[in-house]
């Protein structure tokens, strides 16, 4: 039986840097290849001062719009103060360029400058960045359906020690904070509440107020705010960093799908976890608000407990519950695909987490509208 092929390395233009002075260009400077990342690359890196080398030999393919955008980050740096020097280039993508340098002098450098963008060319251009990045996010969460497909008829190949190890980053080392925010929160609803109920002498209520407002929306939707901000920037951080040290590219290289390694163990890990920090943290709120009914509504722990039976349905308790598998696949899938989308030095990785973390809170909070509106629609929240 024979082998298969390794994949070969990202095709994506890059610049990283080696060490200090030192840069080298990577992937298909093409036109079709991504060549328009190239420019927030630049502005991302931290270009040392005085010489600088660019070494061309990891430039598997290039073509005169890639030409040009190197000659621009040459006259871009030189303009800067800094000497630049380009070694490594392959005799027939010398050629190229000096090809095209020889055009523009040609042509003359003095061109008008491109005229300013006016609010609406501003606004399309914003709109069509956007669309281009759900579209590239959904194609993401395609890629991870067919192979947790795939990874459903082989389970042999499943990586059990991955999927343990990110249960317990994501899940253990996560309960300290996740209780004492729960319970701060249910202290603070309990309290907020109780104040108004204490008016009109219906202290007992509390339970009502608490319980359901707590287990159907706050303490999922909190959980995974919280898991958003510490679990799904580390997602990304981690495999922006593999992404700038070339692991993600070896990964490729011996044969090894990054979405196997790196994604789907986290995915399932989250899914997993979620759900069971989200009980965790319904125990402790509703603690908290036993506390402050003990303690300035003259509610016993006894009556609170009796009312809270009859009040908490099964169906209210698990609606709350299943929120939390959708919230742990959103959250994990924007980690993972900001985190492959880090390109050039440590600043784009920073740039990226943070996206991550905003994009996700954002999603987590529409799909917790969404699931307000549809159950509400459908009789359950009653």
């Amino acid at each position: 039986m024979t082998a298969k092929p390794a994949p070969l390395p990202s095709a994506d233009p890059a610049i990283l840097r080696r060490d200090q002075g030192r840069y080298r260009c990577e992937g298909h400077w093409t036109l079709d290849g991504g060549i328009e990342t190239l420019e927030a690359q630049r502005q991302d890196l931290r270009w040392a001062t005085g010489a600088l080398q660019l070494d061309g030999s990891g430039i598997r393919a290039i073509d005169t719009t890639g030409a040009l955008q190197l000659l621009n980050l040459i006259a871009a740096l030189e303009r800067d103060g800094r000497r630049v020097q380009l070694v490594g280039l392959r005799a027939e993508h010398q050629a190229l360029l000096d090809l095209v340098r020889g055009r523009r002098a040609a042509a003359g450098e003095a061109r008008p400058a491109p005229p300013a963008w006016n609010g609406l060319e501003r606004l399309g251009r914003w709109y069509w960045r956007h669309l281009n990045h759900g579209v590239e996010f959904l194609a993401f969460i395609g890629e991870a359906a067919v192979a947790l497909g795939r990874l459903a008829l082989h389970p042999s190949r499943f990586r059990w020690r991955a999927l343990f190890g990110n249960i317990e980053t994501a899940g253990v080392h996560a309960l300290p904070i996740i209780a004492l925010l729960s319970f701060m929160i249910g202290v603070v609803i309990a309290y907020q509440g109780g104040e108004q109920l204490k008016f009109y002498g219906a202290n007992i209520f509390i339970v009502e107020l608490v319980a359901l407002t707590l287990l159907r929306e706050l303490a999922p939707l909190i959980t995974a705010i919280i898991v958003a901000g510490r679990t799904g920037s580390s997602y990304t951080a981690q495999i922006g960093t593999m992404r700038i040290t070339e692991e993600v590219d070896a990964l490729r290289t011996i044969g090894i799908p990054p979405m196997d390694l790196l994604v789907l163990p986290k995915l399932l890990a989250l899914i997993i976890a979620l759900p069971l920090l989200t009980v965790f943290a319904d125990i402790f709120s509703v603690f908290g608000g036993m506390i402050v009914a003990r303690a300035f509504l003259e509610v016993s722990f006894t009556e609170f407990l009796d009312r809270f039976v009859q009040v908490v349905t099964l169906t209210s308790f698990l609606l709350g519950v299943g929120k939390a598998p959708v919230f742990a696949a959103i959250i994990a899938l924007v980690g993972c695909y900001q985190g492959f989308q880090v390109r050039g030095g440590a600043e784009s990785v920073g740039r990226h987490t943070t996206i991550s973390v905003v994009q996700a809170i954002f999603l987590v909070i529409a799909a917790n509208a969404l699931f307000s509106v549809v159950l509400g629609g459908v009789g359950l929240w009653r």
